[in-house]
């Protein structure tokens, strides 16, 4: 894979990184520090999750638009929703739990909202460098 195809996944990292560091920072004051002690998955362990999720999902569509350019606009959305159903089951224990976990519920859509827009903007690159 050369450089062109890589910077993909260099905006990927040049997105995620900031805001991953600012989140943990945010989440080192004292009250945030203690309830998220209590999170079914870490921050770190989400936005690796996520992370995979997109670098996964971004190298899908490289490969469609070197093949047939004018699937790659379907072929994201379907990977999305695969993506979507795959987060419902990671984040069901959460939504499931008896305890009152509001912050972690929010942390999670936060992250997942994240990625998500991070890689529509990426897919939108993609879709307007073939025009």
């Amino acid at each position: 894979m050369n450089f062109k195809k890589l910077w993909f996944f260099f905006g990927l990292l040049k997105y995620t990184i900031p805001v991953f560091i600012i989140h943990l920072l945010l989440f080192q004051l004292p009250d945030l520090k203690v309830a998220s002690q209590n999170f079914y998955l870490s921050i770190p362990e989400l936005y690796l999750i996520y992370f995979i999720f997109s670098k996964i999902i971004l190298f899908v569509l490289i490969q469609v638009s070197k093949k047939n350019f004018d699937n790659v606009g379907m072929t994201f959305l379907v990977i999305t929703s695969v993506k979507l159903a795959m987060s419902y089951f990671i984040v069901r224990p959460i939504l499931n739990s008896t305890t009152e976990n509001t912050l972690e519920k929010a942390n999670f859509f936060f992250i997942f909202i994240l990625f998500l827009a991070i890689e529509t903007l990426i897919t939108i690159r993609l879709l307007n460098k073939k025009q």
